[in-house]
Protein backbone atom coordinates (compact mmCIF):
# COMPACT_ATOMS: atom_id res chain seq x y z
CA UNK A 1 0.00 0.00 0.00
CA UNK A 2 1.20 3.51 -0.87
CA UNK A 3 -0.05 7.02 -0.22
CA UNK A 4 -1.15 7.00 -3.87
CA UNK A 5 -3.29 3.92 -3.20
CA UNK A 6 -5.09 5.77 -0.39
CA UNK A 7 -5.24 9.31 -1.74
CA UNK A 8 -4.94 8.91 -5.51
CA UNK A 9 -2.14 9.76 -7.93
CA UNK A 10 0.18 12.66 -7.21
CA UNK A 11 -1.09 15.98 -8.52
CA UNK A 12 1.48 18.75 -8.75
CA UNK A 13 0.44 21.86 -6.81
CA UNK A 14 0.79 25.37 -8.22
CA UNK A 15 3.93 25.93 -6.12
CA UNK A 16 7.14 24.14 -5.25
CA UNK A 17 8.75 23.76 -1.85
CA UNK A 18 11.03 21.40 0.00
CA UNK A 19 8.01 19.84 1.67
CA UNK A 20 6.27 19.24 -1.67
CA UNK A 21 9.46 17.68 -3.07
CA UNK A 22 9.84 15.30 -0.10
CA UNK A 23 6.17 14.22 -0.15
CA UNK A 24 6.29 13.68 -3.93
CA UNK A 25 9.46 11.56 -3.55
CA UNK A 26 7.69 9.14 -1.17
CA UNK A 27 4.12 9.27 -2.60
CA UNK A 28 4.30 6.02 -4.58
CA UNK A 29 6.71 4.14 -2.30
CA UNK A 30 5.14 1.20 -0.44
CA UNK A 31 4.66 2.19 3.20
CA UNK A 32 6.69 -0.79 4.42
CA UNK A 33 9.59 0.42 2.24
CA UNK A 34 9.53 4.08 3.33
CA UNK A 35 12.61 5.21 5.22
CA UNK A 36 12.06 6.31 8.81
CA UNK A 37 12.32 9.95 7.70
CA UNK A 38 9.52 9.32 5.16
CA UNK A 39 7.30 7.73 7.81
CA UNK A 40 7.91 10.69 10.13
CA UNK A 41 7.10 13.13 7.31
CA UNK A 42 3.84 11.36 6.46
CA UNK A 43 2.85 11.23 10.14
CA UNK A 44 3.47 14.96 10.61
CA UNK A 45 1.45 15.72 7.46
CA UNK A 46 -1.29 13.18 8.32
CA UNK A 47 -0.79 11.28 5.04
CA UNK A 48 -1.96 7.63 4.92
CA UNK A 49 -2.14 7.98 8.68
CA UNK A 50 -3.39 4.57 9.85
CA UNK A 51 -0.99 2.31 7.89
CA UNK A 52 1.94 4.69 8.37
CA UNK A 53 1.32 4.84 12.12
CA UNK A 54 1.10 1.04 12.31
CA UNK A 55 4.42 0.64 10.42
CA UNK A 56 6.13 3.30 12.54
CA UNK A 57 5.00 1.62 15.76
CA UNK A 58 6.15 -1.77 14.43
CA UNK A 59 9.63 -0.41 13.65
CA UNK A 60 9.95 1.38 16.96
CA UNK A 61 8.92 -1.74 18.88
CA UNK A 62 11.41 -3.86 16.90
CA UNK A 63 14.20 -1.32 17.35
CA UNK A 64 14.67 -1.08 13.59
CA UNK A 65 16.35 2.23 12.82
CA UNK A 66 17.62 3.04 9.31
CA UNK A 67 19.62 6.21 10.07
CA UNK A 68 17.50 8.41 7.78
CA UNK A 69 15.91 10.49 10.55
CA UNK A 70 16.73 14.20 10.52
CA UNK A 71 17.53 13.86 14.24
CA UNK A 72 17.65 10.97 16.71
CA UNK A 73 14.14 10.15 17.83
CA UNK A 74 12.36 11.89 14.93
CA UNK A 75 10.11 8.91 14.19
CA UNK A 76 9.19 8.44 17.86
CA UNK A 77 8.43 12.16 18.13
CA UNK A 78 6.20 12.01 15.04
CA UNK A 79 4.30 9.03 16.50
CA UNK A 80 3.90 10.90 19.80
CA UNK A 81 2.65 13.97 17.93
CA UNK A 82 -0.07 11.94 16.24
CA UNK A 83 -1.16 10.03 19.31
CA UNK A 84 -1.23 12.79 21.91
CA UNK A 85 -4.67 14.22 22.73
CA UNK A 86 -5.60 17.44 20.98
CA UNK A 87 -5.37 20.59 23.03
CA UNK A 88 -8.71 22.19 23.93
CA UNK A 89 -9.80 24.63 21.25
CA UNK A 90 -7.34 23.26 18.68
CA UNK A 91 -8.58 23.19 15.11
CA UNK A 92 -8.95 19.73 13.57
CA UNK A 93 -6.24 18.60 11.11
CA UNK A 94 -6.60 19.68 7.49
CA UNK A 95 -4.31 17.28 5.64
CA UNK A 96 -5.06 14.77 2.90
CA UNK A 97 -6.47 12.31 5.43
CA UNK A 98 -8.95 14.78 6.88
CA UNK A 99 -10.94 15.10 3.69
CA UNK A 100 -10.07 18.74 3.13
Amino acid sequence: MTAADMHGPWVDPDWESGLVQRVREFWSVPITELPDAGLALFLRQRIALEPVLAEARRRLAAGEADDTELYDGELAAAVAGVTKPAEPGAAPGRGPCSGS
